[in-house]
């Protein structure tokens, strides 16, 4: 009794220790950097809604933050005069938000060594590129673009389905293989339809969002995907157009049906052209890294975090998730959540080899699953897809 009494003594101090030292710290101030508008009803705004769950959930946590942090937007900006003045103001944790910002975001993290940094998405801290106190964190949004696919290709009537892309790198061609291998899947595994009979035609705009002058027009790019016959649309864009295209186009009698990207509520723009979105959830992660960095046991990474199957859409759960739209019928939303199922026990894996690549390359050889680094550094389509696999 006696050892029990003075283990429990033990154990209360040092709870009382441990919470002295986290009252002792002072509130966390962090910084986010957003590549496109805050409220771009897409990934720039599922970012800023992800810091906003920050300061809901860690106590005096605040945010500052920047929008259209990119070089059409603010001409002359650098990241390291962003990191400087968020700096001045308390900022201890810096976010950037883009693949765009690698090169900005490692001069400010070398030049602020007293600063946490997280570059969401980017590898430096794989590599061994980053300075000690960056880290590179990213969820894996293939699984929900596989189950896009998937809807697109248990929706469409024509049997074609066009894919709206940003631009081209490792990334976008990773997601836009994602979403072709989800349609491959239903269209075969499911409907038992003929492989020749699936058309996949990617086209690229340019840059994550539209750019007036410097992109092509995301409007016009997908009202082009339908002219030629594709009847669901599936975006890689930052932002809505995809949707808003479609929605127009039912309004005025087509059958027409899209999947925008990264925000959850992205559908409202056009309920009945929408089969759903696959969207990133960046609160819990985000909230991670602040409560790490709050507690002075920041420890940089290469995180690449897999969805929650069990709870896919929990907010204050899975990085990653998919939203199911209005335009999706009973039936396939029930096909939906068998595919689901199959990818989250594992006994569906679209990643089993053997997988080539659109010049007949071998991707994944046949016996095995890809690897990590195959995944993350995806040269080309894949076999089967139309487009190009890199900017002309």
């Amino acid at each position: 009794m006696r050892f029990l009494s003075l283990l429990l003594a033990t154990l209360l101090l040092s709870l009382s220790f441990s919470a002295a030292a986290l009252s002792a710290q002072p509130p966390l101030i962090f910084g986010l950097l957003l590549v496109g508008p805050a409220n771009d009803k897409g990934y720039s705004q599922a970012q800023y809604e992800g810091g906003r769950s920050v300061e809901a959930h860690l106590p005096g946590a605040r945010m500052l933050y920047l929008d259209k942090v990119n070089p059409a937007d603010r001409p002359g900006l650098t990241i390291p005069q962003v990191v400087d003045d968020m700096a001045a103001k308390g900022a201890r944790l810096i976010l950037a938000g883009s693949d765009d910002m690698r090169d900005g975001i490692l001069e400010a993290a070398a030049q602020h060594p007293e600063l946490a940094f997280v570059h969401v998405s980017g590898d430096d801290a794989l590599t061994g590129r980053a300075p000690k106190n960056l880290g590179n964190l990213f969820a894996r949004i293939e699984y929900a673009k596989m189950m896009a696919g998937f809807v697109a290709a248990m929706t469409t009537k024509t049997g074609k389905i066009g894919y709206l892309g940003p631009l081209v790198n490792a990334e976008t061609r990773r997601v836009a293989n994602a979403a072709f291998l989800g349609a491959r899947y239903a269209w075969e595994k499911v409907r038992g339809e003929k492989p020749g009979d699936l058309t996949f035609k990617v086209a690229w705009i340019g840059f994550w969002f539209n750019i007036p002058g410097v992109t092509a027009d995301p409007n016009q790019v997908a009202g082009s995907l339908f002219d030629q016959g594709c009847d669901v649309v599936v975006s890689g864009l930052d932002a809505p157009e995809a949707l808003t295209v479609a929605g127009a186009r039912r309004k005025a009698g087509a059958d027409a049906y899209a999947l925008p990207y990264v925000y959850r509520p992205a559908c409202r723009l056009a309920p009945e052209a929408c089969l759903g979105v696959p969207y990133f959830n960046w609160g819990p992660p985000f909230l991670a890294v602040a409560r790490e960095v709050a507690a002075g046991a920041f420890k940089p990474s290469f995180a690449w975090l897999f969805p929650d199957f069990a709870a896919l859409n929990d907010p204050d759960a899975s990085p990653v998730g998919f939203e199911a739209g209005p335009g999706l019928s009973a039936e396939n939303k029930k096909a939906l959540d068998r595919f689901t199922a199959g990818l989250g026990s594992g006994e569906i894996d679209l990643y089993a080899g053997p997988l080539f690549y659109q010049d007949g390359s071998v991707f994944v050889p046949a016996g095995r699953s890809a690897t990590q680094q195959e995944l993350w550094y995806c040269q080309r389509l894949l076999r089967g897809m139309e487009g190009d696999s890199a900017a002309r």
